[in-house]
């Protein structure tokens, strides 16, 4: 007992001087460890009240909010009510009536991020495909947006009652939204920008399967457990979403030029999930204004951890979290530019 307890205050003290060191007010991270699960919180959920961060906090998973999403597509695969591979334009209508190659984008390709389409559009990026659907991977929001079209049309509900019936109630996800809720006013994180000023609280009205997930490091644990169980999935598609479908291009997740890109050694993209398949975990990350997340989980060990920050500079302290909790060589880190 005594050496759990030493080892516990190691880790607090190793945590606490990351979050200070980068400037992160607070933390809450979900840890399960063979059969053993916690959850730790750690600073204020905001630095104009002082407010501390406990296990209740609800923060915004930012993109974690997709693979909750994948798991959705996955069980409508499994049930036959959704081809991964039938072009989404039958069930969404077109996506870039102008452009051709969008009609042919599918399930698969949202899933693996190989649509061709842009992260977002924006003025010098206007929404198309940039290559031939399911020819590379280039990381798109916008794909996942099309895809929630596509859910949408076919279950004739909106997404958050899907990902509710299907996901959350099944889970017992039971302080996880895609959209706002009033319960959520008393305990939620507040983003904080490099500078250390508060972000406006987003307050989603309307689901958006790319960002709008609204939880707990505790229920996103339960999500991040059942995904290396393969609950609620058939065994091919638990087994399928953990496949490596695509490369990653090199130093960077939007690839949208016309040349291919040199690829990323180790470091691939399934239905869903990051991948690396020579140390057999699986990875996610987000960033929402002022506000960050991260998983990390080896199904094999049972080993995984999710982290929520609410600051945008969060993502700076997750190496020093793997190097305690998972370590060794984690080719995800330096793809995504966190290295200590």
């Amino acid at each position: 007992m005594r050496n759990l307890r030493s080892k516990k205050k190691i880790f607090d003290t190793h945590i606490s001087e990351l979050m200070k060191s980068a400037s992160v007010p607070g933390l809450s991270i979900f840890i399960a460890e063979g059969g053993s699960e916690e959850i730790r919180a750690f600073g204020v959920r905001s630095i104009e009240t002082g407010a501390p961060v406990n296990s209740a906090t609800v923060f915004e998973a930012a993109s974690l909010s997709k693979p909750v999403v994948v798991h959705v597509a996955l069980q409508l695969a499994d049930d036959g009510k959704l081809d991964l591979d039938e072009p989404l334009s039958r069930l969404a209508g077109p996506l870039v009536p102008l452009d051709p190659a969008s009609a042919t984008i599918t399930a698969r390709h949202v899933l693996s991020h190989t649509t061709g389409l842009p992260n977002w559009r924006h003025s010098d990026v206007p929404l198309r495909t940039y290559f031939p659907p399911g020819s590379r991977f280039s990381y798109s929001g916008e794909g996942f947006v099309y895809l929630q079209s596509a859910l949408e049309s076919l279950a004739g509900d909106p997404l958050d009652v899907i990902v509710r019936r299907r996901v959350f109630e099944p889970l017992g996800m039971r302080s996880s939204s895609f959209i706002w809720r009033d319960s959520f006013n008393d305990n939620a994180a507040f983003g904080h920008d490099r500078e250390g000023n508060i972000e406006d609280k987003f307050k989603p009205d309307r689901a958006n399967a790319a960002f709008s997930l609204h939880t707990t490091a505790g229920d996103y644990g339960k999500f991040v457990v059942a995904a290396m169980d393969g609950a609620l999935l058939s065994e091919r598609a638990a087994r399928l979403w953990m496949e490596p479908q695509v490369p990653t291009p090199n130093g960077r997740f939007e690839a949208l030029e016309s040349t291919p890109p040199d690829t990323e050694t180790g470091v691939y993209w399934g239905l869903g999930w990051g991948l690396e398949p020579d140390v057999k975990t699986f990875f996610h990350w987000g960033a929402n204004p002022g506000m960050t997340s991260f998983v990390l989980a080896t199904p094999a060990g049972r080993n995984a951890f999710v982290a929520f920050m609410n600051s945008d500079l969060g993502l700076n302290i997750v190496p020093g979290i793997v190097e305690r909790i998972m370590p060794g060589q984690h080719p995800a880190l330096s793809w995504l530019g966190l290295s200590r």
